[in-house]
């Protein structure tokens, strides 16, 4: 399953690549990836 996030260099949702789950210093469980375009990091914060 491709998880989906915005990026803010292409100013638009895109999928991520290379995705993995951390948790954050708050406690909370986010999605760390990259932008399959320009390669920037993103991060989608999960419920």
């Amino acid at each position: 399953m491709a998880e989906t996030g915005y990026c803010v260099k292409c100013k638009t949702k895109k999928e991520m690549k290379d995705t993995e789950k951390v948790t954050m210093k708050n406690k909370r469980q986010a999605m760390k990836g990259k932008c399959v375009t320009c390669g920037t990091g993103m991060y989608k914060i999960m419920k």
